[in-house]
């Protein structure tokens, strides 16, 4: 049965791929279908141009709208604009938002 399991998009910082790992790794040994970053080349220190991170901004909202909800890496309560950006488009479209540290939520929305 298709529906069985939800889906889940992991939203938050580059810098964070082991997080990010470590994560996609719970949730789909707890039954979920796991959306993730394409790469983690930022956190070498690549620098994109505007017109490939609008790209990337965008297949990440096109990952929000195919979930059910979505998963926040916020490692030290850090969210920056794009991941700020995700969890807003996400509350606005009722999607259900969920955070690695809850305790950080409402100080970085």
């Amino acid at each position: 049965m298709i529906d069985k399991y939800k889906i889940i998009t992991l939203c938050g910082s580059a810098k964070f791929k082991d997080d990010f790992v470590k994560e996609q790794k719970n949730l789909t040994l707890e039954g979920y279908i796991v959306l993730s970053l394409g790469f983690f080349d930022l956190e070498q220190g690549e620098i994109l141009n505007q017109k490939t991170k609008q790209l990337l901004d965008d297949m990440h909202k096109k990952k929000i709208d195919l979930a059910d909800e979505i998963f926040v890496i916020n490692k030290d309560g850090y969210i920056g604009e794009s991941t700020k950006s995700e969890i807003e488009y996400a509350m606005k479209t009722g999607k259900k938002v969920s955070f690695l540290e809850p305790e950080f939520e409402n100080q970085k929305k």
